[in-house]
């Protein structure tokens, strides 16, 4: 048996506070659909171990108790409940496909689901916040039903790629990040880019384009300028939970 240093619990224990966080935030934003979908969040070291949310609990009322620890093979290893079938075959294969993918964010986010069941469901980058995906989004043609396999997890990793954004035909989002912070950031930003396309279009007219030129150069901006200020929105969110709902650190 591994015995942990306080360091690394420490640090375990900050990621399911800020994994608490990243749900009671994506229930007030609209991000959640029911119990359903989940995030999930690979725990440094050698061996495999992840942090998923107990299936069973609505988002709003998630506390850092309520994430488990799950082995390489789907086993619970910290927490009484099992990992939810769907999450563990998505997640777990691309954590092991994309090592950069530490956290996954699984979502059915209203309008972005809405455009994954459009027969041309591409994100446009011709607004501000779409820009920030620009050549970093891969599209899912193939919906195959519910996710109890995982080859169907293998199968969705090999068409991410090292995609930030996955939009999954018929099905809903799959958003992934370094850190948390940043997949949360991605999945709220996302939503509001796939919002705005979805009013834009809704008006029946043509979408006024941006040349490829400005649609790398802000691309660019973004990753380079913009990218080390994004922790702050989800540092920012965690003080409103903090006075609000103090909770969920317990």
């Amino acid at each position: 048996m591994t015995v942990m240093t306080k360091p690394q619990l420490d640090e375990i224990q900050q990621a399911r506070i800020d994994m608490a966080a990243a749900f009671r935030l994506a229930a007030r934003f609209k991000l959640e659909e029911g119990i359903d979908n989940h995030f999930s969040y690979a725990l440094p070291g050698k061996e495999e171990r992840y942090l998923f949310n107990t299936y069973g609990k609505h988002w709003s009322r998630m506390k850092a108790s309520d994430i488990i620890v799950v082995d390489g093979e789907g086993k619970t290893i910290v927490g009484d409940v099992p990992v939810e079938r769907s999450a563990f075959c998505i997640h777990v294969p691309i954590h092991q496909a994309n090592p950069d993918a530490r956290a996954v964010f699984h979502t059915h986010m209203p309008y972005a689901t809405a455009m994954s069941m459009l027969e041309d469901h591409k994100l446009e980058h011709n607004e501000q916040n779409s820009l920030r995906y620009y050549n970093d989004t891969a599209y899912d043609d193939d919906y195959t039903g519910l996710a109890h396999d995982p080859a169907e997890g293998h199968r969705l990793a090999k068409v991410m790629g090292k995609a930030k954004i996955l939009f999954m035909a018929n099905h809903g989002v799959t958003v992934v990040g370094k850190t948390i912070a940043d997949a949360f950031s991605d999945v709220y930003f996302l939503e509001r880019a796939c919002q705005v396309q979805v009013l834009a279009l809704s008006t029946g007219k043509k979408l006024r384009q941006t040349n490829p030129q400005i649609q790398h150069k802000t691309k660019r901006q973004f990753d380079e300028e913009a990218a080390p200020y994004f922790p702050m929105f989800f540092d920012a969110m965690k003080k409103i939970l903090d006075e609000d709902e103090p909770e969920y650190k317990n």
